[in-house]
């Protein structure tokens, strides 16, 4: 086991934090919710940035706040409100992160930087949003880290770029002894890339199923009122009211599909999952 955290609590003046997830060695564990909802705590909490008020965060099986600083060197991270100052160049970095990590890997970090077209001599404060988002997992990616913890990480890039990204971060991952926890607001990101998935709502998480599961098994059902109240609500989860009815989420689609045929039946995918959990009235 790579990360856990067991009942972790932390409380602000409007908000509380009650967390518990398991990052497993050789997944790539997906984090969502809506903004506020309590990720970037969440990632905080973990890398003690944050003090918490209870339970327990573990790291590489050490309690996350006993980490040595070679423990902490194979940890990257990629925050969004976090990063080199913007007026340093990327040569400046390199000299930084050579002497902050053992592993670092200078010959691939430049070639990666020369791939993305990101500019050795240039200050950072003057890349492009999508430039700073490259560089930030670039960096990540440059030490041989054997927990990534990724905040938002291909935010800013357009589709070719985040799919190269992602697609790195596969073949990250092909180490067994490596993990991912990351979040992001594009769910086809995760859906291609995660083996399992959080969901987070004010403070809680409140649905962890492995993605294949969450594609196969899921789905919205629409119906109209008169088949609503015909519908056998045993595995319905939630139910939206809707112009036309209602729309329903089900964990159990096959379910569905095999007795009521005459029942709009559409694939789960994550952004409905967490529209219906949200705004559904629990069944």
């Amino acid at each position: 086991m790579i990360l856990e955290m067991k009942n972790v609590l932390k409380q602000y003046d409007n908000f509380r934090l009650n967390c518990s997830l398991t990052v497993n060695a050789g997944c790539v564990t997906g984090f969502i919710g809506q903004n506020g909802a309590g990720k970037s705590t969440t990632f905080k909490s973990i890398l003690d940035l944050v003090h918490i008020d209870g339970g327990e965060i573990t790291v590489f099986d050490k309690p996350h706040t006993a980490l040595t600083n070679r423990d902490k060197q194979d940890i990257a991270v990629v925050l969004a409100d976090s990063g080199f100052s913007g007026f340093l160049t990327i040569s400046r970095i390199i000299p930084v992160m050579a002497a902050m990590y053992d592993k670092f890997q200078k010959e691939n970090f430049l070639k990666q930087c020369e791939h993305f077209g990101l500019p050795l001599n240039k200050q950072i404060k003057d890349f492009s949003t999508g430039m700073r988002a490259k560089l930030k997992v670039l960096i990540a990616l440059s030490h041989e880290a054997r927990l990534l913890i990724l905040d938002e990480p291909t935010a800013g890039l357009d589709v070719v770029a985040r799919d190269e990204i992602l697609e790195m971060l596969r073949e990250y991952m092909e180490q067994e002894d490596r993990a991912i926890l990351i979040s992001s607001h594009i769910s086809t990101d995760l859906e291609g890339l995660c083996d399992d998935i959080y969901f987070i709502h004010e403070g809680e998480i409140i649905l962890h199923e492995d993605t294949d599961v969450l594609l196969s098994d899921y789905a919205s059902l629409k119906v109209d009122e008169a088949q609503y109240k015909k519908l056998d609500k045993t595995y319905l989860i939630s139910s939206l009211k809707e112009s036309y009815g209602y729309r329903c989420l089900t964990d159990q689609k096959q379910f569905y599909l095999e007795n009521y045929p005459d029942v709009i039946v559409e694939k789960g995918c994550i952004d409905d999952i967490i529209m219906l959990k949200v705004k559904g009235e629990k069944i």
